[in-house]
């Protein structure tokens, strides 16, 4: 592993006003509440969290949520696999489906060597051809056996099959071969997520538990255990808790939390997340009706929308001096903002992102401030390790 460069060594322990711009900041304080209240909701509802490390992209926050008793992660990638598991995580599930040969045999051999360290490699399937795929690779790579869930489509419209008699097919499938094992179904709703009112998301979940249980039935009726179905997103997970048919949760925006899902209607049973990651910007130019700000779509993700100008908690500069600001894009580098009151040169400007995950992949590292981000002191550097991971 790289050392860190020099100019982020010496930012530990100097104050938030000594971080260069635009730079990735994460609250820690507000994101160990995240942590903490995620976990409490799982133990309530006796369900097992297994985060997206998608969202973050790192092995140190990985670490984290499985020391607050998260079983393990997940990823969308063989290569974000390899890399946290060199990294030292070691119960990885593939929600997601492959079957390229390269990385099927890339799959093998990580499965192997997460067994010899005493961890887990899971994957998710929609096909016979990727079933006899990755037993093809176990077998040639000698390697252990790997969970697989089968994954079924819930109202995403993305992967997965669509019918209760498909996925028995796929079940029964895979209980041909020695190497693998039917650990249940892969049941994710992602449009649900991003519903805005709570009554739609309730419903659109209520459908996709309907669905699950129609395709359990007919996957036991044929003598064949469904151990476990996950799922679920930080927008929907109240209602898979609730179901008493998920018995495990894939939320992973909860820890960062961002423009969008702040947008949604919040269930009154969910855990209260706050935002905890921000893009430190700085005025760079100044006219008589907005100002232009350092931080333009190559460091945040605007597939979401446009990130919000946030209000620092009790009354800071941004808040009480200028009043309400509003970001409008001014391309790669600049963002402009208008408000009432205009920030001078210099001033910081602090942005949350209108999406966590694609925002971490743009930056190499996360900056960890202790103690707010108005008089806040930098306490770590986060390495965001798989970024650019997408094979």
């Amino acid at each position: 592993m790289k050392p860190l460069p020099d100019a982020l060594q010496k930012l530990v322990g100097e104050s938030v006003d000594a971080i260069d711009t635009p730079a990735l900041v994460i609250d820690l304080d507000a994101m160990e509440r995240n942590l903490t209240r995620m976990a409490d909701f799982a133990k309530k509802h006796n369900v097992r969290l297994r985060p997206h490390a998608k969202m973050h992209k790192s092995a140190a926050l990985a670490q984290l949520q499985v020391q607050a008793g998260a079983v393990g992660v997940c990823v969308q990638k063989i290569s974000e696999a390899e890399i946290l598991a060199k990294l030292g995580v070691l119960n990885i599930y593939v929600s997601n489906e492959i079957v390229s040969l390269s990385k099927l045999e890339r799959a093998a051999l990580l499965a192997s060597g997460l067994a010899e360290r005493g961890g887990k490699l899971s994957m998710a399937v929609d096909s016979l051809e990727g079933i006899d795929g990755l037993a093809a690779a176990l077998e040639d790579a000698l390697a252990a056996c790997v969970d697989v869930y089968v994954e079924i489509d819930v109202g995403q419209g993305r992967c997965g099959v669509t019918t209760p008699t498909a996925a028995l097919t796929l079940a029964q499938h895979v209980h041909q071969h020695d190497v693998l094992r039917f650990a249940g179904l892969q049941a994710y709703h992602g449009k649900a997520q991003h519903l805005r009112s709570a009554a739609a998301r309730r419903d659109a979940i209520e459908r996709a538990v309907e669905q699950v249980v129609r395709v359990r039935e007919v996957i036991e009726a044929a003598g064949i255990p469904v151990d476990l179905v996950t799922g679920a997103g930080t927008g929907s997970m109240v209602h898979e808790a609730a179901s008493g048919v998920y018995g495990e949760l894939q939320a992973g925006s909860y820890l960062f939390m961002d423009a969008d899902y702040a947008a949604n209607e919040r269930d009154p049973a969910q855990p209260a997340f706050e935002h905890a990651l921000f893009v430190k910007a700085q005025v760079m130019s100044k006219s008589a009706d907005h100002v232009v700000c350092d931080a333009g779509h190559k460091s945040h993700a605007i597939d979401s929308g446009l990130p919000k100008v946030h209000v620092l908690a009790g009354g800071d500069a941004v808040a009480q001096t200028f009043g309400a600001l509003e970001f409008a894009s001014g391309g790669d580098e600049h963002g402009i903002l208008r408000g009432a009151r205009l920030p001078p040169l210099g001033e910081a400007i602090w942005l949350i992102p209108g999406h966590c995950d694609p925002t971490v992949n743009l930056h190499d590292y996360l900056i960890g401030v202790r103690g707010g981000l108005a008089k806040g002191v930098v306490e770590r550097i986060i390495r965001v390790d798989t970024r650019g991971a997408l094979t």
